[in-house]
């Protein structure tokens, strides 16, 4: 490694760093400089900015947010309330498998704020120690997002997978993920059963309850949506995205249901093709373009790709739910879904680009640098995917970036699926803002971030949740694939 690839190295990290210190949008935006001090400084190659990530994640988002501005979030919500009070007893258990449902349903784990302060206030009510429900939960809200249909990482996974020769589909993904990450949050929510001192006995909290304000403050509030009215037309609402989400999974099934395009790709002996591998051309608009091939090429029958499915089926749902379910778009750009969305797809763009505009550059020097213990013990891409996963905080731009250098290096498809629960590390450094609100929520003070910031209370049920899925997960990607 020589000193400018380790000193162009540091602007990355050094941008990434900054980036997470301001949080939001600067993320995405600080990552520019670091773009523009690789090009202009160092004239590196431009890299390629994650587009289709980015449609995906909007058409999901839009989707998403009309839904929650049509009240359907609220029923969701509700529903997921009734199961908790039914049996609050198990909510250590309850509330974690509740809030990952939810992001496998939307797509996102930034519908759980509205739950959060509900299983605080069930967990205090039945003399449970709030951070034991709530730390695992927090976990729970983002581990589900490689397991959703319509998550970005799990489709841009599928859809770089198919690029690099490994033939799977989104169910294929959710076939492993899905039960690999719930035997993860299983285990975490069993190591979090006991964990800290029940309430009646943790001196800090009993001094708390000493004070009337206090004691008012932690009892008095409840947090609750039951009382809210359900219009059918917010019912409907989640009818028509559920609807959408079965519909994009059967097509990902049955890919013979997809219109058909004629495609020219290279054949056998076509060593260069001066057009985009996977432009799609008609044969009026082929006479007029004059190709330069060395070999042959072919006309090819490929079904329309999954990306602009999801974002066909995503944008066509949300327009309805504004025609037909009395969605208003300016609450769906107020609400946080949408929000949130938006944020996530400005640091996809300048992270990945970010990223994609290093590695490319030195593909070679990195290949030879790992390839040694990528031989020997393919697996460990793990824990790169997991240290990238702390910087970056989003397990969309980790695939995005890190996946194709992955797959550029010789590690197997099955491998890296079975690894794939290792790209959400962002936990281990609580800046995350599921994680901050959840610790707002949490009006008796139980669930915190320590005086060492690393003491936190999603660490435990974190690792113990990624650990014990990627194991798990690798172990059924070698069973079936």
């Amino acid at each position: 490694m020589t000193i400018m690839m380790i000193l162009q190295l540091m602007i990355v990290l050094g941008a990434l760093w900054v980036g997470s210190r301001f949080g939001s949008l600067a993320l995405g935006a600080i990552s520019g400089i670091g773009l523009a001090l690789l090009v202009f400084g160092f004239g590196l190659k431009p890299g390629t900015p994650p587009t289709d990530v980015i449609y995906i994640i909007i058409a999901a988002v839009t989707c998403a947010g009309i839904m929650q501005a049509s009240g359907g979030m609220d029923w969701l919500i509700q529903i997921a309330e009734k199961m908790l009070r039914k049996h609050p007893d198990r909510i250590t258990f309850l509330a974690p498998l509740t809030t990952f449902l939810l992001t496998v349903l939307v797509g996102t784990g930034h519908v759980v704020y509205t739950l959060m302060p509900i299983i605080c206030d069930i967990a205090l009510k039945k003399g449970i120690r709030p951070e034991r429900p709530c730390g695992v939960a927090s976990i729970a809200s983002q581990v589900g997002i490689t397991c959703s249909p319509i998550a970005a990482a799990v489709v841009a996974f599928v859809s770089i997978s198919n690029a690099n020769g490994f033939d799977i589909t989104i169910p294929g993904v959710l076939l492993v993920s899905f039960p690999a990450c719930l035997c993860g949050l299983l285990a975490a929510a069993a190591a979090s059963y006991r964990r800290g001192k029940d309430l009646d006995k943790d001196p800090k909290f009993q001094a708390k309850l000493k004070d009337p304000k206090q004691y008012e403050y932690i009892y008095g509030g409840n947090a609750t949506t039951l009382d809210k009215e359900i219009p059918q037309s917010a019912k409907n609402a989640v009818y028509i995205f559920l609807g959408a989400l079965l519909a994009i999974v059967f097509f990902a099934v049955f890919q013979d249901a997809l219109p058909n395009y004629e495609t020219l790709r290279a054949v056998q002996g076509a060593d260069v093709l001066h057009i985009d591998d996977n432009l799609t051309l008609t044969a009026d608009q082929l006479a007029k373009v004059k190709i330069y091939v060395e070999g042959e090429t072919e006309w090819q029958e490929t079904p329309l790709a999954m990306n602009l499915v999801i974002q066909i089926v995503m944008i066509t749902a949300a327009a309805l739910m504004i025609i037909f379910c009395k969605a208003d778009p300016k609450k769906a750009i107020a609400g946080p879904v949408w929000q949130s969305g938006m944020v996530a797809v400005v640091a996809i763009y300048g992270i990945a680009w970010l990223a994609d505009t290093y590695f490319s550059n030195y593909l070679d020097e990195i290949k030879m640098m790992m390839s040694n213990i990528v031989t020997q013990y393919p697996w460990a891409i793990a824990l790169v995917f997991f240290i990238v996963s702390v910087l970056i905080n989003s397990q969309g731009a980790v695939v995005v970036t890190m996946l194709p250098l992955a797959y550029s290096m010789g590690i197997e498809g099955a491998v890296l699926l079975g690894v794939f629960p290792a790209v959400y590390g962002y936990f281990f450094i609580p800046n995350y803002p599921s994680d901050i609100a959840t610790v707002n929520f949490d009006r008796s003070g139980t669930t915190h971030i320590g005086k060492y910031l690393l003491n936190h209370s999603f660490m435990m049920p974190g690792l113990i949740s990624v650990a014990v899925a990627t194991i798990v997960s690798y172990l059924l990607a070698m069973m079936i694939y």
